[in-house]
C-alpha cells in the first residue's frame, strides 16, 4: 500500500560559489573540476522537485568565500521550532555557522542556541520519532551528544562511524518514516556496537548494500512516501517500493564531487 507523503519545510542554498579547491573527506579532490552551470541545473532540479511534490523550500544567500553552503543540511538541527546551531570541526567551513544562524534569527526563530561543543547539524543528528541518532568518529563531537539531548530533551543515541567514506551519520544512514522509527542504513558505515544498537532499535530496517551506500544512495531525504535519492542507487529502488515508498532517483553528480548528495542539500526545518 503506498505511502501518505508529508509536507515539509526545506532550507536550501544556491551552489552559485560552489567548487572544490580544498579536501576535507575522501569524495574531495581538488585536481577534478566542478563544472558549476551544472552543478546549478542539478541544484535547481532538486528544489523544483521538491516544490513540485508539495514541499516549501526556503532560501539561505550564498557567499562566495564559502563554497560549500550548498550542504545546507550541515548548518543546524532544527525540532519543534528550536534550533541547535553547527559548530564546524574545519576552519574551512567554520563560517557557515554563523551564517545559518543569522537566517534563523532573521526569519522568527527565537530559540536559538549556538553550541559548546563540534556538531555539524543534520550531517551528524537524524531525527525519528523517538531518537535523536547522532554520529560521532569523524566530524561532530561526541560531547555534542549531550548538548543536544539537553537542548532537545529527546533521547539522543550515539553511533560510531569508521569508515572515512561515510564521515557523516547522513551518508550512512536515513529516516524513511519519521512517525514510525523507519530508516535505512549500512552496516559497514559503523562499529560492531554500534551496529547492535541499531539491529536493537530498528530490527525492520532496510539494509543497504555497499554497492548503494558508495553511490551515496543512503544520502537520501523521505516526506514519508517520496524518498530522493542519487540516481546510481539502483539497488535501492525495489526494496524501497515493496515498502511502498516511492523512489525519486536525483543526479546531483557534480555536488557529489564535494561529498554530498540529496541530504547534504537538504536541512529540514521542523515544527
Amino acid at each position: 500500500m503506498p505511502r501518505e507523503a508529508v509536507s515539509r519545510r526545506y532550507l536550501m542554498c544556491a551552489p552559485t560559489h560552489f567548487r572544490v579547491t580544498y579536501s576535507i573527506n575522501p569524495w574531495m579532490d581538488p585536481s577534478k573540476p566542478v563544472d558549476l552551470p551544472l552543478a546549478q541545473t542539478q541544484w535547481e532540479d532538486l528544489r523544483d522537485r521538491y516544490r513540485a511534490l508539495g514541499h516549501t523550500v526556503e532560501l539561505l544567500d550564498p557567499r562566495p568565500d564559502l563554497p560549500d553552503m550548498v550542504f545546507a543540511a550541515n548548518g543546524a538541527t532544527v525540532i519543534d521550532g528550536r534550533v541547535l546551531g553547527a559548530r564546524f570541526a574545519y576552519r574551512e567551513r567554520y563560517e557557515e555557522a554563523g551564517a545559518h544562524r543569522a537566517w534563523f534569527r532573521a526569519n522568527g526563530f527565537t530559540e536559538i542556541h549556538e553550541p559548546d561543543h563540534v556538531n555539524e547539524g543534520e550531517g551528524d543528528f537524524a531525527v525519528t520519532a523517538s531518537y535523536v541518532l547522532a554520529g560521532r568518529g569523524f566530524r561532530s563531537s561526541p560531547l555534542s551528544h549531550g548538548e543536544a539531548q539537553e537542548f532537545f530533551g529527546r533521547p539522543v543515541i550515539g553511533l560510531d562511524l569508521v569508515d572515512p567514506r561515510y564521515y557523516h551519520l547522513d551518508t550512512a544512514l536515513s529516516v524513511l518514516d519519521d512517525a514510525g522509527d523507519e530508516i535505512m542504513y549500512y552496516p559497514g558505515a559503523f562499529s560492531p556496537g554500534s551496529r547492535s544498537v541499531l539491529a536493537r532499535l530498528f530490527p525492520d530496517a532496510l539494509i543497504a548494500g555497499e554497492a548503494d551506500a558508495a553511490a551515496l544512495g543512503l544520502n537520501a531525504v523521505s516526506d514519508g512516501r517520496h524518498v530522493l535519492l542519487p540516481q546510481a542507487a539502483t539497488g535501492l529502488f525495489d526494496p524501497l517500493r515493496a515498502r511502498g515508498f516511492e523512489p525519486v532517483p536525483m543526479d546531483l553528480g557534480e555536488l557529489l564531487k564535494g561529498g554530498g548528495s540529496v541530504k547534504c542539500c537538504t536541512q529540514e526545518l521542523r515544527g
